[in-house]
């Protein structure tokens, strides 16, 4: 199935899945819900509007470098008068500062391959090359890397993500990507589309990250399974010698036609 193909790396993300105002986590790569509300926003639509159109995407995220988990510990309304501090459900007001804690990924890479209906699909490369509200990597201040939109339109992204697209070098912290067969690495995949069998090492993991609404005051989720995985990708993929950028954008550049 044809589709496309985003990079999402940055100096910090946050995936958040089952955030409350005080503790902001984040899941260990992009939920479905942040993506949607990617393309939903470079649309322009607003948060209450339908978000059907997206029901039939599908992604596969490839987890080129998992991160550095950080946890910012974060005030709001410190030191002002009490009417101007943080308001409360019942309309009134704290009086004191707010204490959050709030979960990034550093120094994450992610490659996520998309497929979906075409009319869906051009409307959103459309929309990320000329996006309405810019995009972000799950919070506002968490600002991507360029190149976002590493190809608009490929015959099937998912053997991109296992074949073609150059892949991030991890951090200088983390233990090498490791050959485990002659001219290949291990990377790990997260698969949403289901198979008739697994790897005998899968994951199953339930998510509770499918968007139903993003209205203001009626946000709502529903649940789905994923299964992530480890693929032995070529080692060409990870290629040290010439700059990664450089490889991306000869990558981005090389446009395929579907025909």
């Amino acid at each position: 199935m044809s589709g496309f193909v985003l990079r999402l790396a940055g100096p910090l993300q946050s995936w958040g899945e089952r955030s409350a105002f005080t503790h902001r986590d984040s899941a260990p790569f992009p939920t479905r819900s942040a993506l949607i509300g990617m393309f939903a926003a470079a649309e322009g639509r607003p948060r209450g509007s339908s978000l059907l159109p997206y029901a039939d995407l599908q992604f596969t995220i490839r987890v080129d470098r998992p991160g550095q988990r950080l946890v910012d510990y974060h005030t709001v309304g410190g030191g002002y008068p009490d009417h101007l501090t943080a308001a409360t459900s019942g309309g009134k007001h704290k009086g004191a500062a707010v204490i959050t804690h709030r979960h990034y990924l550093a120094d994450a890479v992610f490659t996520v391959a998309i497929t979906g209906p075409e009319k869906t699909l051009t409307r959103v490369t459309e929309a990320l090359a000329r996006p309405h509200w810019a995009p972000f990597l799950g919070r506002r201040s968490c600002i991507p890397d360029e190149p976002l939109l590493l190809r608009s339109q490929v015959s099937d992204p998912v053997a991109e993500l296992l074949h073609k697209v150059p892949l991030s070098a991890p951090e200088p912290t983390r233990r090498p990507l490791q050959p485990v067969q002659p001219d290949t690495v291990a990377v790990d995949f997260v698969w949403e589309k289901p198979r008739q069998t697994w790897p005998a090492d899968a994951v199953q993991i339930t998510l509770h990250d499918t968007p139903v609404s993003f209205a203001p005051h009626d946000r709502s989720h529903g649940k789905r399974t994923v299964h992530r995985t480890v693929e032995h990708l070529p080692a060409r993929l990870l290629d040290l010698r010439t700059p990664l950028h450089e490889q991306l954008v000869t990558y981005a550049t090389q446009e395929e036609t579907v025909a």
